[in-house]
């Protein structure tokens, strides 16, 4: 039983960080968006577009780093069973669940996967969807 919860610790702490890192990543590759935008639109499209999608990308990146640190703090807890920390990590795990689902459904196959940032999001994120589904409602 020891061991199990020493796994499920490092798991939800390692998912907890990787979260923080996902949001590194997306505040990292934001020029980037601009640069895409810029370079695939007229000019006054560019203009119009890019402020909103950096918003976006910001308000993601600027969310995710402290779900990644809240999960990391109620890792030890939920593990001890703390009713409040077993809501943080599960309902972190269930709005990140929905990451890859709306990644694949809003992106597909697209040229994106060509762009190494993009690539690294994409599997951090399907990488701690899962790890936090299952280790968040483990018995």
């Amino acid at each position: 039983m020891l061991k199990h919860s020493l796994t499920r610790l490092r798991l939800l702490r390692g998912a907890g960080i990787l979260l923080v890192t996902l949001g590194v990543v997306h505040l990292v590759a934001t020029p980037h968006i601009a640069t895409l935008v810029r370079d695939s639109a007229f000019p006054a499209s560019a203009r119009w577009l890019t402020p909103p999608m950096l918003l976006n990308h910001i308000l993601v990146g600027v969310l995710l780093i402290p779900l990644g640190y809240l999960t990391a703090y109620a890792a030890p807890h939920a593990v001890s069973g703390a009713s409040w920390a077993q809501v943080v990590v599960r309902t972190t795990a269930l709005s990140v669940a929905t990451l890859p689902v709306a990644l694949f459904a809003l992106m597909g196959r697209r040229y994106y996967f060509d762009a190494p940032l993009f690539v690294l999001g994409a599997a951090l994120t399907i990488v701690v969807a899962i790890t936090l589904l299952v280790v968040a409602f483990a018995r």
